[in-house]
């Protein structure tokens, strides 16, 4: 289960806070002074601007509470759920606000109990709990007419999606929050929510819509929204090479982001500082906001700025010569970037499978109401006459018909689903945890045996400069085709797989380390000697190979992913387009070259660091 540390409370609270819960509530009609209504009004104002206050007012109310109205009572049992999320209780919190979205009389504090569940969902990463929730939420909406109920609910709702990267309905929710603006507010929450998820889906937009966002939350008062507008501004600077200008806007308003104690936009501040300073060529400035951006981090934390940073802290040491320090920061970077990627595939499949229950809630549904409909036919013809009742039958196969198909149509679609969590979507080969899978299962079966096996690890040479030259389209071309000439010297049972990017991975069962060299020689110059056509036909290709054998490294997977990417790494240091296999000193035991390439040395991405996801 999760918990919530004293740095998560922090955090817990600042996210409550910018989702617009603290102004309004469920009651509408003006109080009176020193009211229950009040102090109620009054808590809901202040719980995260002045907290101390806030909890005084909370013992007013429970002093009052015997003669508070129905309604009333409902609302100060929002508040102290609110307050038990606040301090890290979340069991105790999830359990009230359960009790207030299921019962509460009032529509409006269903709803917001409904949108503070997705919160505390969403950021303990359960994602599934966080669909059914956001499902429910949905539903309720049509019901209510509170607009700052709603347009807050659409906030959470709006941040949730980001976070678990459904971008596309983020800016659904936030166009419907632009739609239906409070009185009391104006639409900076919106435009942010929107910015934000366009420019994580990479939509085209220009420096005049982040301006808009800016002066929208500045007119609000709200400088850290602003400030998460400024952010995704600087990430948009970047992203089309202005890292001048990116680097002056994130300056100007670090100390006020400092001054916020919101450790995410710090975060996020930090490492565009550092992303930009490393395009400028500053190392010494790109390295320390790259420390910054990983201080203060909960362990076991990972996030995407984290992820970055760690990616481009070994990137600098790398420039720099410093190898020990290199390999350290890559393999935090490997596990920063593990978490982030599993997290990201966790809220895609419970994206999904919440997608499928719906469908089948719906379709049990329908079929409830098609039996229902049967079943008053079947009255209907106790009461018919003998000449109509061949219609009747021939109508409830019909529907029994209609519910087969449907069933079927759901059940190939999650056959369908499994399939694609098994393949990588561009070259149809294993996927990265698949192919560990098998992996897995092969040495285990070959140690059983007692027989020899072999892994190659490869990558393509100079692949980002076919992406940055040829762009992406000739880039997934070109994997394609590499993928094409290695399947034409596979054996029924070697196992292929995709780990990410151009990287590569074959497992050899019942093969020897000399027949995993000359194997290995046929597919590097099979890469090198592929035919050229279509958009591909102005780039050559070729491949760098390291082999680790179970003979020296034995039947774990993890040294043989240590030992071939060793070797994969001198393979790239001493000129690339070769295969090298190293003995047990650590010598290249044998080695295919072609010569007239790059000589500078290149850190490959390693799969050693696996074991955390299948351990």
């Amino acid at each position: 289960m999760f918990r919530l540390g004293k740095t998560s409370r922090t955090f817990l609270g600042s996210i409550i806070a910018l989702t617009g819960f603290c102004v309004g509530m469920a009651v509408q009609a003006m109080p009176t002074a020193d009211s229950p209504q009040q102090l109620l009004q009054h808590a809901f104002n202040i719980k995260t601007s002045d907290h101390d206050e806030f909890l005084k007012v909370l013992t007013q109310l429970h002093q009052l509470e015997d003669n508070l109205p129905l309604d009333e009572q409902w609302t100060l049992r929002y508040l102290d759920a609110w307050q038990a999320a606040f301090e890290g209780n979340e069991t105790q919190a999830i359990a009230a606000l359960r009790t207030i979205a299921d019962q509460a009389p009032v529509p409006a504090l269903r709803l917001r109990a409904m949108a503070t569940i997705v919160n505390l969902f969403g950021f303990a990463h359960r994602y599934e709990d966080a669909f059914v929730q956001l499902n429910r939420l949905t539903e309720l909406l049509p019901e209510v007419t509170d607009k700052g109920a709603r347009y807050a609910a659409m906030g959470e709702a709006a941040q949730f999606l980001i976070l678990s990267h459904r971008y596309e309905q983020a800016v659904e929710y936030a166009d419907q929050m632009l739609q239906d603006v409070p009185e009391d507010k104006n639409a900076c929450h919106a435009i942010r929510y929107r910015l934000q998820a366009l420019i994580r889906s990479n939509a085209q937009l220009t420096p005049a819509q982040f301006q808009q966002g800016v002066a929208l939350c500045t007119d609000g008062n709200d400088s850290l929204f602003a400030n998460a507008v400024r952010s995704d501004m600087a990430a948009f600077y970047l992203q089309k090479g202005h890292a001048s200008e990116a680097i002056r806007l994130l300056d100007e308003h670090y100390a006020e982001v400092q001054g916020y104690n919101y450790l995410p936009l710090m975060q996020y501040f930090n490492v565009l500082l550092a992303e930009g300073y490393f395009s400028q060529g500053n190392l010494a400035k790109a390295h320390k906001f790259a420390l910054a951006t990983i201080e203060g981090k909960e362990d076991n934390a990972y996030s995407e700025p984290l992820s970055r940073a760690y990616g481009l802290l070994y990137r600098i040491e790398s420039r720099l010569g410093h190898d020990n320090e290199a390999l350290a920061y890559h393999e935090k970077y490997m596990a920063a970037d593990k978490g982030y990627l599993n997290d990201v595939t966790a809220g895609a499949l419970a994206y999904e499978t919440i997608k499928q229950q719906v469908q089948a809630n719906k379709n049990q549904v329908d079929t409830l109401n098609r039996q229902n409909q049967i079943l008053q036919l079947q009255r209907q013809l106790d009461r018919k006459a003998m000449e109509t009742s061949r219609l009747y039958i021939a109508l409830l196969l019909t529907v029994l018909a209609s519910i087969a198909f449907w069933l079927l149509r759901i059940k190939r679609s999650q056959l369908r689903f499994k399939r694609l969590a098994t393949r990588d979507s561009l070259t149809g080969i294993h996927s990265r945890q698949h192919f560990v899978d098998e992996a897995e299962l092969a040495l285990r079966a070959a140690a059983k045996a007692a027989r020899p096996a072999c892994l190659l690890l490869f990558d393509l040479d100079h692949f980002k400069d076919v992406n940055d030259t040829h762009g992406h389209a000739t880039g997934d071309l070109v994997l394609k085709r590499a993928v094409a000439a290695c399947q034409q010297h596979l054996h029924r049972l070697d196992i292929f797989g995709r780990l990410g990017g151009e990287e590569f991975a074959i497992l050899l069962p019942d093969c020897t380390a000399a027949l995993a060299l000359q194997r290995a020689e046929r597919i590097r110059q099979a890469i090198a000697a592929t035919p050229l056509w279509g958009e591909t036909r102005h780039v050559v290709i070729s491949a760098s190979f390291g082999i680790a054998s179970t003979d020296r490294s034995g039947y774990e997977l993890r040294q043989l992913v240590i030992d071939a990417d060793n070797a994969l790494y001198r393979a790239k240091r001493d000129g690339r387009n070769r295969v090298v296999y190293e003995d047990a000193d650590g010598k290249p035991a044998g080695a295919a070259t072609h010569a007239g390439h790059d000589q500078a040395p290149e850190r490959v991405a390693a799969l050693s660091t696996y074991s955390e996801s299948t351990h």
